[in-house]
């Protein structure tokens, strides 16, 4: 309940006559069961020729994805809460997500502090590494003129371009 509403803590305790401690318990519960078994489920790479398809189709070949860097509003930590305001001046943690034509999630990086730069997010994720082993995309090259062209993501100027 707590997570598809917006009420407070304490107005779901009421609902559900329980206390705040009960709801916080049963809400680090449900968030820790969707990480562990839903996310890898929900959020996968997929079919990567139905991905280059559909960007080709919008004029971008060869293209395995779009990416940026979002901020998700939080309250305010009381344990180094400088770090988690962003350059817009509020508290947010900062998504990294990559996403298909469709804006569909094919790869996610959550929970840095507002503060931290996309650039340094992404130079930290999984999905760095994966793509700098070449285990993230196949070995999927096409000719553009007379140059071959890996699968490539889309991104603004915090993601360099890079091999």
């Amino acid at each position: 309940w707590k997570l598809a509403t917006p009420d407070s803590y304490r107005s779901v305790a009421n609902q559900f006559g329980v206390g705040k401690s009960t709801v916080g318990v049963a809400v680090m519960q449900v968030a820790n069961a969707i990480v562990e078994l839903l996310l890898s489920k929900v959020v996968t790479l997929g079919n990567v020729q139905v991905i280059i398809d559909g960007f080709a189709a919008m004029g971008f070949p060869n293209c395995g994805g779009a990416i940026d860097g979002t901020h998700i509003p939080i309250l305010g930590p009381d344990h180094q809460g400088s770090q988690y305001i962003n350059r817009k001046g509020y508290f947010s943690m900062v998504l990294q997500a990559l996403v298909d034509r469709k804006g569909r999630f094919t790869n996610i990086n959550v929970g840095w502090p507002g503060k931290v730069h996309d650039a340094r997010v992404f130079r930290n994720s999984g999905l760095f590494r994966r793509l700098q082993e070449g285990i993230y995309f196949p070995d999927h090259k096409i000719t553009v003129g007379d140059v071959e062209m890996p699968i490539v993501i889309l991104g603004d100027p915090a993601y360099l371009l890079m091999p």
